[in-house]
């Protein structure tokens, strides 16, 4: 008599994610748990009006300082409703693109990781705010978003419920939803 030892197949590459490098990634992490901690900067400029320019050059990661492949900068204005110009989207939608695309970027990963080809990954985020807050013209207003509500369609080669449980741990898994949801410590200070 003899055993067969059935051997899972190597997990590939898949929907633009490199699997073996992601869970090698894993494993390192696992044995030096202090490489995973990262600090990420903006540096901001005033333009003009509400018109505003952050650039992202560089962060503190595994263990080291760090730059991106290039140089990234996106900007912000108010639209001309709100005394702005109107010549970038406003910081609360900088803020909804955020959560939109962590939640897409962790779809991305997490479906790959369980061998799922993806065909395509929308989403629909909205926030409502109550600009009396912001205008100091109701102190019971709050200043930001009253809520947010997301929609993602997702479509690949698995049953909807894979697809769904892929959708749950992405938004459970996200930085930019957990900042949203449960706060975190700021702090501003003058500078110069």
């Amino acid at each position: 008599m003899t055993t067969q030892t059935l051997e899972k197949p190597a997990k590939t590459a898949m929907n633009g994610v490199d699997v073996p490098t992601f869970l090698a990634t894993l494993g390192v992490v696992g044995e030096t748990p202090e490489i995973a901690r990262f600090t990420f900067r903006a540096n901001g400029e005033w333009l003009s009006g509400t018109h505003s320019r952050t650039a992202f050059t560089g962060f503190h990661g595994a263990m080291q300082e760090m730059t991106h492949r290039r140089d990234y900068e996106v900007e912000c204005d108010h639209p001309q409703v709100l005394c702005g110009t109107d010549n970038a989207a406003t910081p609360v939608e900088l803020l909804l693109a955020a959560l939109a695309s962590c939640i897409t970027a962790g779809i991305g990963n997490i479906a790959s990781i369980r061998q799922v080809k993806l065909h395509a990954v929308e989403t629909s985020v909205e926030g409502d705010i109550d600009l009396n807050g912001i205008l100091g013209l109701d102190k019971t207003a709050r200043n930001g978003f009253t809520g947010v509500r997301m929609a993602v369609t997702i479509r690949g080669d698995a049953p909807q419920e894979k697809l769904r449980e892929i959708v749950e741990q992405s938004v459970a898994r996200s930085a930019v939803f957990d900042v949203l949801c449960n706060g975190v410590p700021v702090s501003v200070e003058m500078a110069g």
